[in-house]
């Protein structure tokens, strides 16, 4: 099977190609044009096993430059990682290249798979199109997105849903709740507070830390991903990844001071603007049509993620 990858050097992108290899019948055409928050030396770390595989190409560019018609011409699936992430930074003048990654790009690619005979084509959307809600969120929820990067997701979910109505194009779209684990990506959160806490730094906490979040490990996230492929009726059709564990921030914090022996200073900041105050997903229908299940707990995920900055810290090769 030849599966295409965009932003397959990214934090989700790199961990879902080594999965996919997994099967040996797989083979692998990255995308990745080397943008966003991740350097491109962390980027070229997340690549670093699958460029040694004899399965997997990657192709360093943008898809708002390259062939897309001939990038899809033989594939048999795609996943569509690629894009600009980020809550905080998507406001003001830095908006251009949300639209231009994650609306533009994602309407070429879909352009393109009109005339591609793919069996499946996967859009990587975010919680972030739901805005607050009140408790457990299902995918017939409404979407009231609440910054311009969620708008910018939300838009990538209507231009695949027009394209599948209108010329079948068998989309199927995934909403990750925030997701944490080894290559996760500088900005976020969890990569923040371990790197300041095992460098003896204030942690930086955006709002009071009593906002709560559904956690995703990575392996999860990229289980319920990849499965996808095999799943019968999944087009036209919209599925949470959520995880095993909800927790508050501070409560995070916690378990990172017992798990590193270390004592948190925190540097309270404002809240950020745009992020809502509560996660959390209902995965029924994933369970239901795609098998699955997050195994993971929190403090094994963490666990994980700490083991990873400290080389990462040291400058060593992973």
């Amino acid at each position: 099977m030849r599966i295409i990858v965009t932003g397959c050097a990214g934090f989700i992108g790199s961990h879902l190609c080594e999965k996919l290899l997994q099967q040996e019948e797989n083979e692998i055409i990255g995308v990745d044009c080397f943008i966003g928050p991740t350097s491109p030396l962390l980027k070229r770390q997340n690549l670093k096993k699958l460029l040694q595989h004899p399965r997997f190409q990657l192709l360093q560019e943008s898809l708002m430059n390259m062939d897309c018609e001939k990038l899809l011409q033989k594939a048999d699936v795609v996943y569509h990682l690629a894009g600009i992430p980020g809550v905080r930074a998507s406001w003001g003048k830095d908006f251009l290249p949300y639209t231009e990654n994650n609306i533009l790009a994602t309407q070429r690619l879909l352009e393109a798979a009109k005339s591609a005979k793919l069996t499946k084509f996967i859009y990587a959307s975010t919680s972030s199109i739901y805005g607050y809600k009140h408790g457990m969120v299902s995918e017939g929820a409404m979407p009231e997105p609440l910054s311009p990067y969620g708008v910018t997701k939300l838009a990538g979910e209507h231009l695949c849903a027009v394209y599948h109505k209108n010329f079948d194009v068998p989309v199927t779209i995934l909403r990750y709740f925030t997701v944490y684990g080894p290559r996760q990506r500088p900005d976020m959160a969890f990569h923040r507070f371990i790197k300041q806490i095992l460098l003896d730094q204030p942690l930086t906490l955006f709002g009071d830390g009593t906002q709560s979040r559904d956690f995703t490990y990575i392996d999860d996230c990229v289980k319920g991903t990849a499965s996808v492929i095999h799943a019968k009726n999944t087009a036209g059709k919209v599925f949470n990844i959520g995880g095993k564990e909800r927790a508050a921030i501070n409560e995070i914090i916690r378990k990172l001071e017992q798990l590193t022996g270390k004592k948190a200073v925190i540097h309270y900041l404002d809240a950020a603007t745009g992020e809502p105050k509560h996660t959390h997903a209902d995965i029924s229908l994933a369970q239901e049509l795609l098998g699955y299940s997050p195994d993971i707990s929190l403090d094994d995920g963490l666990k994980k993620e700490i083991e990873y900055m400290k080389v990462i810290l040291k400058g060593e090769s992973i």
